[in-house]
């Protein structure tokens, strides 16, 4: 029976990492699915194939284990935009290339905006208490600051716009459109979330923004066609 006892607890305690991740994973989809308040324990556990003791060992209570997935949210994001080597890039072409990156992360990772929208439903309670977040950060702050940089001395961009106004408002012009695409959908009579609208909602964002930094035309930077006001509001 004592060996019985010792072959269970090396089952599950053989590869405690992979464990932990198993666990993390599904409380991911469990958090972004019904926000902390409505997300249970036992469904997280079912989902990772342990138990509520094994997840109690390798995470902690429901509020530690919220924090630790939130945590490794925005750890994920921020180790590919890392990758994305922006510094290598021209000026005009980094701040493409992020924006790009942020639409279409967002748009396949749509747990990741739900984590969000619950978080701030909360007011950052439980961000508060990460002692991870903010030093993930602040590299990713200095990333864009050095584009913007780089951009005022070869003359691409006008001004050195805040790296943190100029990426909460590239996050902003993904994010909203996104969240809100079902009602703004029914509003505005369109199907938002066509391939053809995620086409015009990239190139209408990466146009604004390097308009913005430039200060040249939109026009000059968009690659769709111009829709003309009369053929989406007829007067006749």
């Amino acid at each position: 029976m004592a060996k019985a006892k010792a072959k269970r607890v090396l089952k599950w305690q053989r590869d405690p990492e992979g464990m932990r991740l198993r666990i993390l994973e599904a409380a991911k989809q469990e958090f972004a699915a019904h926000g902390l308040a409505g997300a249970r324990v036992d469904r997280i556990a079912a989902r990772a194939g342990a138990n509520k003791r094994m997840l109690y060992y390798h995470v902690g209570n429901k509020e530690d284990l919220y924090l630790a997935v939130l945590e490794g949210a925005y750890e994920k994001i921020r180790g590919e935009e890392r990758a994305l080597a922006l510094e290598h890039l021209a000026p005009p072409e980094a701040i493409r290339t992020l924006i790009d990156f942020t639409w279409n992360y967002f748009l396949r990772n749509p747990e990741f905006l739900a984590l969000l929208h619950t978080e701030n439903l909360a007011r950052a309670k439980h961000l508060k208490r990460s002692a991870k977040v903010k030093s993930m950060h602040s590299p990713f702050v200095e990333m864009i600051h050095t584009v913007v940089r780089r951009g005022v001395a070869s003359g691409d961009f006008q001004a050195a716009v805040d790296p943190v106004q100029l990426y909460i408002s590239i996050a902003a012009l993904s994010f909203f459109y996104l969240s809100n695409s079902a009602t703004l959908g029914v509003i505005f009579g369109r199907d938002l979330l066509s391939k053809q609208a995620r086409d015009e909602r990239l190139d209408h964002m990466v146009a604004l923004v390097l308009a913005a930094l430039t200060g040249k035309s939109s026009a000059v930077f968009g690659t769709t066609k111009r829709i003309r006001l009369d053929s989406i509001y007829p007067t006749g």
